[in-house]
Parts: structure tokens; C-alpha cells; sequence
């Protein structure tokens, strides 16, 4: 999923930095949160950003760049799955004089639907090439990192619906699949409403049909070229949001598409059943490569407007971090050995307290204990922490 920040909890994925005193009403509306503008705008010579709707938490767009060549079409993660977003996509390219049917390559900067949905549609439509990183995979691999998002899917009868239930139940009791399993912290799994754990099984069981999933015909690593357009972009490989996010390098032109790396206002979900050991660690050390490119003028985030100072950017997201660690490191004088959910009522707000807050609470934990900063007690079916 997407960038989000800690008052939203998924895909990505709310606002992780505490919310200063005026109370929501008076606050102004995050740049990710706001709906898709309608207009396609240039944001760089040959670069068009097209907003594309989506309703998930903290987010109310995703950014979809285009460029034109004499080729056809390049697009950078074009949107969510389903037939909203492909219409929305499609209306938007006809009114910027670009075709749909001329999309010649896809980039997903990583795999959360709201970036890699569009992919195989576009794929199977018009033969297009679609690059991800090479440790690109999705939510539907059962042993991806969960991604709790809303997804559009095929409309059912109520007849398919009742047969998918009861099909869904049986496989559920043979295999629940990784949204139902015990958290590494012990307590409660994560259990769904029973219609989406029905809609997580019908897009396992039959993927092609109700939500493609894109099959990359190129995977990049870290510096890579990839020419999209007359430019060479040089891959820039982001690890801590997922394991495979990818940023994309313009060094001619001092452009950086950022993906859910940097965001202008809010900081990317950082969720500890990744794939990792310390994702935050990876994460923090992601963000120190963006003050390395310092010819970077212009940054293209996946949500949110542009901004200039990456660099600036990486460091106040990093900084916001560490003032998590202290927060739970002064949380522990006063809990002592707890758990990851009593430590996650430390660092959101109530509104927030769920399995998305709990992740990232654990990512946190986690890293403070292979710091040495932190013990664990695992002797109960509860993880306990006290902080050093």
C-alpha cells in the first residue's frame, strides 16, 4: 500500500508524528489526503502528474506519472485495481492528447496495490513492459507482508457470494493464510470481517479474474538504468516501506521520483512483519542515501505535491523516528516490562489503536532491542518489553 500516517492505520498507513493541539476541524487537510485534482500538470519538462482517486485510510490519491516518447507511453504506478481506476486513468490520459492503448512500459515503485493495481490490465491490454525491482511481490503471495487495504474486486451474485463463503470456510480451516496467524508479539491474531476474509480468499483463489496481478518482464536492482523517454533513470533501490520499494533518479534533470519513500507531510507505514529483521533499520538507512543526491531539485512523491528539498525531508522523517524511540524509551519508566500493545498506546492516539499501530510499534521495539537498548521476555504467549 501507500504512505499513510499513524492516525489511519493501514497501507499503507496514517500520520506516524504526533498531532500538535488544535483539534481536527481546525487543522488543514494533509496534501496526501486530498482528492485527486483534475487536471494533468507538468511537473517536470515531459513529466505529467495524473491524480488518481482512492479511499484509503489517510490517502485520497496516488500520483501517476507519464511520459511521452516516440514510442508511445511510460506510466509510473498507475493506481489502484479495477474498473474506477482504469476509467479515471484512461479519461485523464485522452484529455492530456495521450492514448491508453500507446502505454508501453509500467514501473511500479513497489507492491502495494494502490501503486501496482493497474499493471496487469494495462499489460494484457497493450503489451506493455512492467518494471519492479527484483524483490517485487504482492500481498496475495501468502508469505508477503500483509496489506490489510480495501481493493476493488468483481461484483458477486448473491448465489456466487454464498458459495464463495462456504468455500472460503473450508479453506479457511485448512489454511487461514497470513492475515488470521498469531502475531510474532503473541495475543489475538488479526482477524477480519468475515466479507473480506471472503474477498482475500476469492482474490487468492482466482487472482487472474478479479485482480491481476502484474507478472514484472523486467526486475532492476540498485543503479540500474531503466530509459523511459528520452531520460535514463537510474533505480535507486529504498528498502523499510517494503522490502522492494524503488525509487526512480533523473541525474540529467535533478529528478527524483520518490514513491512512498518521502512524502511531503506524512511518513510511510513501517510495519514489523516485513520481511526483514530490523526494517526500521533498513528504513533509516534509505533515508540517509537521499542527502547523497544532492543535484535533486524536484521530487515527485506517489501521494502529495512536489517539494525541492529531499534531502531536508529525509532527515525530518528520520528525526520524527527517533523522537518515537525516546517516546517509548520514557513510556518504559513507567510501564516497565510490557507489551506491544500497551507500547503502542503510547504512541497513537486512540483512534488509531489497531493492528496497523501495533506493527509499527513492534518495528520500533524491535529495533531498540538489536540496538541493545531494549530486553524481551518471551516466556508467556505475550512478548514483554523494558527499555534501557
Amino acid at each position: 500500500m501507500s504512505g499513510t500516517d499513524a492516525e489511519s492505520n493501514p497501507s499503507d498507513r496514517p500520520e506516524s508524528q504526533p498531532e500538535s493541539q488544535p483539534d481536527a476541524a481546525s487543522r488543514p487537510v494533509r496534501e496526501e489526503r486530498r482528492p485527486a485534482r483534475d487536471d494533468v500538470e507538468e511537473m517536470a519538462p515531459g513529466i505529467l502528474r495524473i491524480q488518481l482517486p482512492i479511499e484509503l485510510p489517510g490517502l485520497g490519491h496516488v500520483n501517476c506519472y507519464a511520459m511521452e516518447d516516440e514510442r508511445g507511453i511510460a506510466l509510473v504506478d498507475p493506481g489502484l485495481p479495477g474498473p474506477k481506476t482504469r476509467a479515471a486513468l484512461k479519461k485523464k490520459l485522452k484529455g492530456a492528447a495521450l492514448s491508453y492503448d500507446h502505454v508501453h512500459t509500467v514501473v511500479v515503485t513497489h507492491s502495494h496495490p494502490d501503486h501496482f493495481g493497474q499493471a496487469a490490465s494495462i499489460r494484457r491490454a497493450t503489451g506493455a513492459e512492467v518494471i519492479t525491482h527484483r524483490s517485487f511481490r504482492t500481498f496475495l503471495d501468502p508469505t508477503a507482508e500483509d496489506d490489510e487495504s480495501d481493493v476493488e474486486t468483481a461484483p458477486l451474485t448473491s448465489d456466487q457470494l454464498e458459495k464463495a463463503t462456504v468455500a472460503a470456510a473450508r479453506h479457511e480451516a485448512a489454511d487461514p493464510g497470513p492475515l488470521t496467524n498469531v502475531t510474532p508479539w503473541g495475543g489475538s491474531p488479526y482477524t477480519l470481517p468475515r466479507s473480506r476474509r471472503v474477498k482475500y480468499w476469492m482474490m487468492r483463489r482466482a487472482a487472474g479474474r478479479f485482480m491481476p496481478i502484474p507478472a514484472p518482464s523486467r526486475r532492476v536492482t540498485d543503479h540500474d538504468v531503466i530509459s523511459l523517454a528520452g531520460r535514463d533513470w537510474v533505480a535507486v533501490h529504498t528498502p523499510g516501506h517494503t522490502i522492494d520499494h524503488l525509487c526512480l533518479w533523473d541525474p540529467t534533470h535533478g529528478v527524483m521520483i520518490s514513491g512512498d519513500h518521502v512524502l511531503p507531510t506524512i511518513t510511510p507505514h513501517i510495519s514489523g512483519l516485513g520481511a526483514t529483521v530490523d526494517p526500521l533499520k533498513d528504513f533509516f538507512e534509505s533515508l540517509d542515501r537521499m542527502s547523497t543526491f544532492a543535484d535533486v531539485t524536484t521530487v515527485l512523491p506517489a501521494h502529495g505535491l512536489e517539494f525541492g528539498d529531499l534531502g531536508g525531508r529525509a532527515d525530518d522523517i528520520k528525526r520524527h523516528h527517533h523522537e518515537r524511540l525516546d517516546t517509548l524509551r520514557e513510556a518504559s519508566d513507567t510501564l516497565g516490562m510490557a507489551t506491544v500493545s500497551d507500547y503502542m498506546r503510547t504512541l497513537f492516539k486512540e483512534r488509531s489503536w489497531g493492528s496497523m499501530a501495533e506493527s509499527e510499534t513492534y518495528a520500533h521495539l524491535e529495533h531498540l532491542r538489536l540496538l541493545g537498548d531494549a530486553t524481551v521476555d518471551d516466556r508467556g504467549d505475550v512478548l514483554r518489553y523494558a527499555i534501557t
